[in-house]
């Protein structure tokens, strides 16, 4: 299956996929570069909500095996900062976790990636940090506008929300690894590792200007296989816009876990574009 993008789009902002592509991983990833640093990429990689960094392993691994750098922050209150929860948690605390590891790991011409939730999280990261992003990619995730919440882009999580308010929570159980149709194979493993979401990450919104769009290269990565109208209706977008390449893949909502060779290969693309 071929990635779609926007009509008339040539050349080296083409992009193709399926399972047939994830075999011959991207040069970048395959061939070690020459030279000091030649070749050497930043990765930031900000999982979605009820994850953790343990959802990017894999794309990890082969990631630095080919020598670029790459971060992985844990948001506040989840899987291994799970201890830290707290009634306090927005969406603006998880923006300033990405914004302080970007700050004082002194990190520039980055490559911002983020899956579901981390869609938001990464758009607020773009207000702040706008100068030392050089790529922005969303894997399956929400682009909200200025002000609007994760509760008001899904009708899920406003139902979760609705119902966690009602038993004075301060957080949202995770849903079985079944709902994001993550293969079976690692369904197991999913729901071992999720943990409970901070509620008002999904009930706040932040003032969004539009810093992503300024970012020079951009990507939005959609899993075909898990259905939610606001991914759709944001990979659109994308695939009409020129200044974006989107891509449509075979796999379920965890996309970093269902296909790490070809997600890795996508991040060097944008990252070389």
């Amino acid at each position: 299956m071929a990635d779609q993008s926007a009509s008339g789009r040539i050349g080296r902002r083409t992009a193709f996929t399926g399972l047939a592509a994830a075999v011959p991983i991207a040069a970048g990833l395959a061939r070690p570069a020459s030279g000091a640093g030649a070749g050497k990429r930043t990765f930031v990689l900000v999982h979605g909500a009820w994850h953790g960094a343990w959802c990017y392993q894999r794309v990890t691994d082969k990631l630095t095996s080919a020598g670029h750098k790459v971060y992985t922050p844990t948001l506040t209150g989840l899987a291994d900062r799970s201890h830290l929860m707290m009634p306090g948690i927005t969406l603006q605390t998880h923006v300033d976790d990405v914004v302080n590891l970007i700050k004082w790991e002194d990190l520039t011409d980055i490559v911002l990636c983020g899956h579901s939730y981390g869609g938001a999280v990464i758009s607020g990261v773009a207000e702040a940090m706008l100068p030392q992003i050089a790529s922005i990619v969303f894997l399956d995730a929400f682009m909200p506008e200025s002000g609007q919440t994760i509760a008001e882009l899904s009708p899920t999580s406003r139902e979760n929300v609705l119902a966690s308010q009602a038993r004075g929570a301060i957080s949202l159980p995770a849903p079985p690894a079944r709902a994001f149709a993550v293969n079976p194979a690692d369904q197991a493993m999913v729901d071992a590792k999720c943990t409970p979401q901070p509620i008002r990450t999904f009930t706040e919104g932040i003032p969004i200007t539009g810093a992503r769009e300024r970012v020079r290269r951009k990507a939005y990565v959609r899993g075909e296989q898990y259905a939610r109208d606001a991914f759709d209706a944001a990979y659109e977008k994308a695939r009409q816009d020129p200044g974006w390449v989107a891509h449509k893949l075979p796999c379920g909502h965890d996309v970093m876990l269902d296909l790490p060779d070809r997600i890795a290969e996508i991040l060097l693309q944008a990252a070389a574009n």
